[in-house]
């Protein structure tokens, strides 16, 4: 498959030089189109969504279509969409995020993850969208605000990529209201779980501590009971006490 693309598309696309969006920009570049199969097979990206959205957020724009698989069932590919990318305001390319404003969330909340809670090494932090890319689009990333960003380890940004990209919010309505009242852009006060009427707390073990977490497992194994059924057992005990 061959795409008619412009010079300055191409440049553009050329341009970009973060790993996952440039992989799959080369292939397509080099190729035409890749398949959420090569994503996963061919490169490792489990989540193929999440390495298109990647291309996406850094200007170039993307469309979904159906190919054949090498087995003859249908699948999933992406190819460049020059031509509906110039309506694509919300994904006309994000603002990198600087590190100045990454030193003033540590400045203001300290070196720590705002899911988990647990200081974590200023290397391993990363700069979130309290409001999804997705759903907000640009506007906050002109003016850097800190109080529109967290930083976040790699697991728990993860988690959070996951649980907002399979959200009927983000799917569907993309309403920024709805995201300022969610656990993940707001842990700290929250109405939601991604529209779920949920509570959660996501705990992490971490040095001596990792001793007490093994203690946990191996007695609820003994009592038959999940780890997390067994914490919260353990915390309405201590409740009532």
């Amino acid at each position: 498959m061959t795409q008619k693309l412009s010079r300055l598309f191409i440049e553009k696309a050329q341009a970009v030089t973060a790993k996952r969006p440039k992989t799959v920009i080369d292939h397509i570049l080099a190729h035409g189109q890749i398949t959420t199969d090569e994503l996963k097979v061919t490169y490792g990206y489990n989540h193929p969504p999440r390495a298109a959205r990647d291309v996406r957020e850094h200007g170039i724009a993307l469309k979904t279509i159906r190919v054949k698989g090498p087995d003859g069932r249908r699948i999933g590919a992406y190819v460049f969409d020059e031509e509906g990318g110039a309506n694509y305001s919300k994904r006309a390319g994000r603002t990198a995020l600087s590190n100045k404003l990454k030193m003033k969330l540590i400045q203001i909340h300290g070196p720590r993850c705002f899911i988990y809670l647990e200081p974590v090494a200023d290397r391993e932090l990363q700069i979130d969208h309290r409001i999804p890319y997705e759903v907000a689009g640009d506007a906050s990333d002109q003016s850097q605000e800190p109080n529109d960003f967290m930083l976040l380890c790699g697991s728990a940004n993860r988690a959070k990529s996951w649980s907002c990209e399979h959200c009927q919010n983000w799917l569907k309505a993309k309403s920024v209201q709805v995201c300022r009242s969610c656990y993940w852009a707001y842990p700290e006060s929250y109405q939601h779980v991604a529209t779920l009427a949920q509570r959660r707390l996501d705990i992490v073990w971490v040095g001596e501590e990792v001793a007490e977490y093994e203690v946990a497992r191996k007695k609820a194994t003994k009592a038959d009971k999940t780890l997390p059924d067994f914490v919260k057992e353990a915390l309405r005990k201590a409740l009532k006490s």
